[in-house]
């Protein structure tokens, strides 16, 4: 893949990720440089997914109505 601070094809490997995505996660980082880049659409994670459908969860007033 190319790298764009090393300027040339490197390789790339999939760090330890942080934000639970597992083997899916879309990071990956310069072997050489350790420049991180995204890999297609980011996968949100389990805890975003979550926190996301408590906001987006009606609340009781509205239920009510």
């Amino acid at each position: 893949m190319y790298c764009s601070t090393c300027g040339d094809e490197r390789l790339f490997e999939q760090p330890p990720c942080q934000d639970g995505h597992g083997a899916d996660c879309p990071e990956r980082m310069c072997t050489d440089c350790g420049t991180a880049m995204l890999i297609g659409l980011p996968v949100p994670s389990p805890a975003t997914l979550e926190s996301a459908a408590k906001h987006d969860a009606p609340s009781a007033a509205e239920r009510a109505a």
